[in-house]
């Protein structure tokens, strides 16, 4: 699964640093973000506007959503619905 799209669905529920995110998607997807894999798509969100930086907490840095990536978050998941929903009829198509 795509770290971008799992980063943005973690940080839909509100802002989290690092380490924060790297635990809801464990949880969440089952799946695990490396050091390199989180620290990379954050910065390739943040430049593409889908997330900001906020003030550091200590060591920490949290990230929130923007407006762009709520839109962009959207977007995938309402993809990702359709194709799942395409994917399940095709495999267990309706007796004629």
């Amino acid at each position: 699964m795509d770290p971008g799209f799992l980063i943005l669905t973690s940080l839909a529920e509100g802002a989290k640093h690092g380490y924060a995110i790297t635990a809801d998607v464990a949880e969440q997807a089952g799946v695990t973000l490396g050091p390199g894999t989180l620290y990379a798509a954050l910065q390739r969100l943040e430049e593409q506007g889908l997330i900001e930086g906020l003030p550091a907490e200590g060591r920490r840095r949290p990230y929130r959503l923007t407006p762009a990536g709520a839109a962009e978050l959207s977007a995938q998941a309402t993809r990702m619905h359709r194709l799942a929903a395409l994917s399940l009829r095709r495999l267990n198509p309706e007796p004629a």
